[in-house]
């Protein structure tokens, strides 16, 4: 059964907890050290892009993460391809995975397990390393799959979290800039004669043909109260505005 005390710090927020790779390291940290004969662990995150977040306990295992994600092939590739946990007793009799076999007994790994959990388009994996072989085969049903399965529910929740304070910073940026497009829009529809959905368009060609936003837009015709700008409403008018 897993620590109860560090799943509730696993799960507890903070500014900088938020971050994915904080949630990695973490997850890393606590997995060794409640996996009996665990030497070491590494973390990486995907979310369907191809730049991948990982995490590592000792330095040479980013290693053996990296040579993993460059070749295609290892225990991360074959669980994240299998979506279940894939091991290796004993890396010296392994005849799998040449490249990654090779690095990691060069660093003195003999046993590994990798772990995947997927959620929500969001994908984990858990790989913990030992020195002895046969050490970890336990470990896909001990506490570190529990402290895996907490943390992409953190991870899942903080990437909601970011999107709707996205979405929050989009409205709020429209509403400050409301008021002044709909001042805008009245100078045009005087300009011009139009109606507002045709003067909110012209803004909106002004906006594109330029390259500049349509706030910024606005703001330069109510400024100037339309003035110097008679032209090119008129011919976006002649080009756009039914007859």
């Amino acid at each position: 059964m897993a620590d109860t005390g560090q799943l509730g710090q696993l799960g507890t927020e903070s500014a900088e907890s938020t971050l994915p790779g904080r949630r990695l390291s973490e997850l890393a940290d606590r997995a060794v050290r409640c996996t009996t004969d665990c030497c070491g662990a590494s973390c990486v995150v995907s979310e369907g892009a191809p730049d991948r977040s990982a995490a590592v306990t000792h330095p040479d295992l980013a290693g053996l993460v990296s040579v993993q994600l460059r070749s295609g092939d290892g225990p991360i590739p074959t669980a994240l391809e299998r979506g279940e946990p894939v091991d290796s007793a004993d890396l010296l009799r392994e005849e799998r995975w040449p490249a990654y076999r090779a690095l990691a007994l060069d660093s003195g790994v003999r046993s590994t397990v990798t772990i995947p959990f997927r959620r929500s388009g969001l994908t984990v994996t858990l790989s913990l390393y030992s020195f002895r072989p046969g050490a970890l085969e336990d470990a896909p049903h001990g506490p570190a799959r529990a402290l895996g399965e907490l943390a992409v529910t953190c991870l899942v929740r903080d990437r909601s979290y970011r999107a709707a304070l996205a979405e929050l910073d989009q409205l709020g940026a429209a509403l400050r800039t409301r008021p002044v497009v709909d001042q805008a829009c009245g100078i045009v529809m005087h300009v011009l004669g139009c109606d507002a959905d045709a003067a909110f368009g012209v803004l909106r060609r002004i906006s594109q043909g330029s390259q500049r936003k349509l706030a910024d837009v606005a703001s330069a015709v109510v400024d100037r109260r339309g003035r110097g700008l008679e032209r090119e409403m008129r011919f976006l008018s002649d080009r756009f505005l039914p007859d």
